[in-house]
């Protein structure tokens, strides 16, 4: 029987998100691909040209969810405050998802990006996009200097998010959160 070209690709992303999280980018050949995909090795490589064709649309898949997971927290709040904070809130679930393990743009960095200038800029788009929206963030509660208040929070985010990959915890969403209004407190007007 054969799937329809929409199937067949989402049954490749599927597997390839899964294996690639868990395990990295270059620990995962396209043969583990297709056994755990269930698509044969000549769909695959007709679906996605190459496996750096299928790393760039993890990447992409990745960054979709990312920042749907993310709206899901911030759009919520109430507050300018309060939505700022719920950044730090989302990290904290993301974190305790069983399956977490780290930033897959952080690790698909560290894996290549000196050799794939395409996963570096993949990596730095979403690193990008993530301030530009604590950016807005910041402006719109009022931040005499929004660019330079979410400069502080990505790095609490960042480093939060690297901690907690380490530490299997998701405490340090906790401490960057504190630490976030802290900077809050000392930066917004009163």
């Amino acid at each position: 029987m054969t799937i329809d070209t929409a199937t067949a690709q989402e049954q490749v992303l599927a597997a390839a998100d899964a294996l690639f999280y868990e395990r990295g980018v270059q620990a995962v050949g396209m043969d583990a691909i297709r056994t755990a995909s269930g698509v044969s090795l000549k769909r695959l490589y007709q679906l996605f040209g190459s496996k750096d064709e299928l790393i760039e649309a993890y990447l992409k898949r990745r960054d979709e969810i990312w920042k749907t997971m993310l709206a899901e927290h911030v759009d919520p709040a109430k507050d300018p405050r309060g939505r700022i904070l719920a950044a730090f809130d989302f990290l904290y679930d993301w974190f305790q998802q069983p399956d977490y393990r780290g930033c897959a743009f952080i690790n698909s960095f560290g894996e290549l990006g000196t050799v794939s200038p395409r996963v570096a800029e993949l990596a730095d788009a979403h690193k990008a996009d993530f301030q530009r929206r604590l950016t807005e963030l910041a402006q719109e509660a009022g931040a005499p200097d929004p660019a330079r208040l979410a400069e502080y929070l990505i790095l609490l985010s960042e480093g939060a998010i690297t901690r907690s990959s380490i530490a299997r915890s998701a405490e340090p969403a906790e401490h960057a959160r504190e630490a976030a209004t802290l900077l809050l407190d000392a930066l917004l007007p009163a």
